[in-house]
């Protein structure tokens, strides 16, 4: 599981890193949707704060992505790539929480994150049980 997790990663910080379409175009317009649309309300100036320096933040979330990808896919600072994973993850489900509606019952909101709360559990579980140290490079470093 750790492999396909990186290999996700990896193929999504490509994407990101490889050409300025995401950074400049993209990443824009998924943050005016968040804002306009699904994020949490106390959220929201976060991602105005972010909006306004939109090309950077892009090809960081790549950077920050990739980096996770290599971590994984090396076992190597598993657990640092967890955290960020964890972090990623639910600054994702505080920027989609409402893609549900308003006023839905509270599995409909679970329901629609569940491209989200897996992963999150995932790295949690890497970070948990020390994956790189099971399953990785991190064994070979003192």
């Amino acid at each position: 599981m750790r492999i396909a997790t990186s290999i996700l990663f990896l193929l999504f910080g490509q994407y990101k890193l490889a050409n300025g379409n995401f950074a400049h175009s993209g990443f824009p317009q998924y943050l005016k949707d968040f804002i306009d649309t699904s994020a949490l309300r106390g959220y929201v100036p976060f991602l105005s704060i972010v909006q306004k320096h939109a090309p950077f933040f892009g090809y960081t979330v790549g950077i920050i992505e990739s980096s996770i990808g290599i971590s994984l896919l090396l076992g190597l600072f598993v657990r640092a790539a967890s955290v960020l994973g964890v972090l990623f993850m639910l600054n994702m489900i505080a920027c989609t929480w409402w893609g549900a509606g308003h006023g839905m019952p509270i599995w409909r909101y679970f329901g629609a994150e569940l491209d989200h709360i897996p992963l999150l559990l995932l790295f949690t579980i890497f970070f948990a049980a020390d994956a790189g140290k099971t399953w990785g490079l991190d064994r070979r470093r003192v």
